[in-house]
């Protein structure tokens, strides 16, 4: 999918990682950095409205492409990567502390939000505070699969964002784990929505007025 930039959007390359930039009108001196899931890139349409909505907010946001997307265009991650995956987001967080004075926040959808969040739990004080779309609670139909080992380390504040038809963790499975979080969360449920958060720009502005209650 092609994305047409607006004025105050504007590409980024980084070491390892590439993406767009945008910048607000009025900036509020924060910033954001959203990644993207195994099977998508930084134009993910939920990235591209939430990367606005923000902005339009007054937050400086990067959407930006993992390493391994950049090693190559299609495909899911390989295991092997993600500590480099991780990586990749303590660069993007980096790129936006050089460039506001306020807070760094951190976040994305499914695998990006994922890795996202087990670097924040490896690195306390790397981002301010954490924006997780469809987090992949567990493969779908395996829910003993928990990808909650991290949580008790993650000491990270964390707004939770989840269509109530997902099939990578329900909400009642999902609010049962973010209580292991020893850091204030917040959930917040997209009603009919499955994996891809469709319907997330619907409610984008709930999602930017609990995200800054988040902070």
């Amino acid at each position: 999918m092609q994305v047409h930039n607006s004025p105050m959007e504007e590409p980024f390359e980084g070491k390892e990682i590439g993406g767009v930039l945008h910048r607000p009108d009025t900036p509020n001196q924060d910033a954001i950095a959203l990644t993207h899931g195994a099977g998508s890139n930084h134009t993910a349409p939920v990235l591209v409205k939430m990367a606005q909505a923000l902005a339009a907010a007054g937050y400086l946001v990067l959407r930006y492409d993992l390493p391994f997307r950049r090693l190559r265009a299609k495909g899911s991650p390989n295991p092997s990567g993600a500590a480099r995956d991780r990586q990749g987001v303590a660069t993007a967080i980096a790129a936006l502390r050089e460039r506001v004075a306020g807070r760094v926040s951190a976040g994305g959808h499914s695998y990006g939000g994922r890795q996202t969040a087990m670097a924040a739990a490896e690195h306390a004080g790397l981002a301010d505070s954490l924006l997780l779309f469809s987090y992949p609670l567990h493969p779908p139909g395996r829910p003993e699969q928990k990808r909650t080992a991290y949580f008790p380390d993650l000491r990270t504040p964390a707004l939770f964002v989840h269509g109530t038809s997902d099939p990578f963790g329900t909400p009642e499975e999902l609010r049962e784990a973010i209580a292991l979080i020893p850091a204030h969360t917040d959930l917040l449920l997209v009603e009919r929505c499955g994996h891809d958060l469709k319907g997330a720009p619907a409610v984008s502005a709930e999602i930017v007025q609990r995200f800054r209650a988040l902070a």
